[in-house]
């Protein structure tokens, strides 16, 4: 059968057609990127003097045209500062700005176990520090260090930023003679991470660190002891959220910060880090509103105005470590009064049931073992335990006791569970010998 399509003749009409196709589309794409080329084209700049102030000044002061403030000069150089201001009017979340100045010269007594000086709101120094690292080492820097203080006209964010490398001994003589006038330092992890790296920083320099003259609290120890059994994390950013009600939006994870300053450093365009200036000043805004919600749990524990259970046995195994076993043992019943879930639950009934033995409260020590020892939870086969012991040593039940060693046993085998049972089979037969004998 004759094909049309298959003729030598159409075969090669078809080619030709294909190629003058392809020419057309190459012909099209040149005039495309013909016209995106003079787009951008532009006319070579004219040649500059060289006191010509945009060749006089390096392109990493671009940071001053996207913040309001300040080339500083000091002896050892140059760094760029900039403050912002929160007004004592306005709110962060459930905190008011306005209150941190009305705030106990006590207030962090507690916390510090009477260590901290009375001092005024006006000086405590809030810190925090944004680094091209995380894991710390002489190798990680401080680029940006934000110093929060509490005024009367609201709350002020003071920021140091290093524009390069070369400014870091300006930046931290700044900080110095900044942190003179304050007493108190707060900070958040500072103790683990903040203070320790900047004192590095300071002795690479061959200058002296200025924490000594401050007394240093930090919040992240009590924040853990109030919310920790309540909240599954207790990190700043996550109490914010949790506490305060601040939904952040846009904010920059900590974990980028770093390559953001390293990007930075390379391309010397500011508009990429002015995130981490919004995330360092809206961190230590939440540290000051926090000082004035977190110290008052520990002030008086026991009329402390806690809804909470978790709340409610956080602070009283914190008055437990401290020695105030009543005021704990009180703690722990409003916790489960006011209601805890099941895994609390169990472990504030085993810490009441301890404390209460422990302060000859007997009676109520058993009935609380009683109850763990009835139900499936991970203090049963303990409750139990505790129940045998009494039985053997106190009430000389051996019965009971053996009872109570066997129910434990079946739940859960142990060599010492099983020398209690072998050492009260013993005391049943000699119980059992004697009663023969009358």
């Amino acid at each position: 059968m004759f094909v049309l399509h298959s003729h030598p003749v159409f075969v090669i009409l078809a080619k030709n057609r294909r190629m003058s196709d392809l020419q057309e589309q190459l012909a099209e794409l040149r005039q495309r990127v013909a016209r995106i080329n003079s787009k951008y084209d532009a006319p070579a700049p004219a040649c500059e003097s060289p006191d010509s102030p945009a060749l006089a000044r390096p392109a990493f002061h671009y940071v001053e045209e996207w913040l309001t403030g300040s080339e500083i000069e000091t002896e050892y150089g140059k760094h760029f500062e900039t403050e912002k201001v929160y007004e004592h009017y306005r709110r962060h979340g459930s905190a008011e700005i306005g209150a941190l100045i009305d705030l106990p010269h006590d207030l962090l007594d507690p916390l510090s176990s009477g260590q901290m000086p009375h001092a005024s709101p006006e000086q405590w120094a809030f810190l925090d520090t944004e680094t091209t690292g995380l894991a710390g080492g002489t190798g990680t820097c401080a680029f940006l260090v934000g110093v929060g203080r509490i005024t009367r006209e609201g709350f002020h964010v003071r920021q140091f930023f290093m524009r390069d490398y070369g400014e870091e001994a300006s930046l931290l003589d700044a900080l110095t003679r900044h942190l003179a006038p304050f007493r108190v330092l707060i900070t958040y992890n500072g103790r683990a991470f903040d203070q320790p790296l900047l004192e590095t920083r300071y002795r690479l320099n061959r200058a002296r660190p200025p924490f000594s003259n401050l007394d240093h609290l930090d919040l992240l120890y009590g924040a853990r002891r109030l919310w920790k059994l309540r909240f599954d994390s207790c990190r700043l950013v996550d109490l914010e959220n949790q506490v305060l009600g601040v939904e952040r939006h846009g904010d920059m994870p900590g974990a980028l910060i770093p390559y953001v300053y390293f990007e930075y450093l390379r391309t010397r365009q500011a508009a990429r880090i002015l995130p981490v200036f919004e995330h360092n000043a809206t961190d230590i805004l939440t540290l000051a509103c926090l000082t004035g919600i977190v110290p008052y749990a520990f002030q008086d524990a026991a009329s402390a105005s806690l809804k909470h259970g978790a709340e409610m046995a956080g602070i009283a195994r914190w008055l437990r470590e401290a020695g105030e076993m009543e005021q704990s043992l009180a703690l722990f019943r409003r916790a489960i009064d006011a209601g805890l879930a099941d895994d609390l639950l169990f472990r504030t009934m085993w810490d009441v049931a301890m404390l209460e033995r422990r302060h000859g409260s007997m009676d109520r020590a058993l009935e609380t073992w009683n109850d763990l020892g009835s139900a499936k939870n991970p203090f049963r086969v303990r409750a139990l335990e505790e129940l045998a012991k009494h039985h053997e040593h106190a009430e000389k039940n051996y019965e009971r006791a053996m009872e109570f060693t066997r129910a434990a046993l079946e739940l859960e085998e142990s060599p010492e569970l099983r020398k209690r049972e072998a050492r009260i089979s013993r005391r049943l037969t000699r119980t059992h010998a004697h009663r023969k004998k009358a």
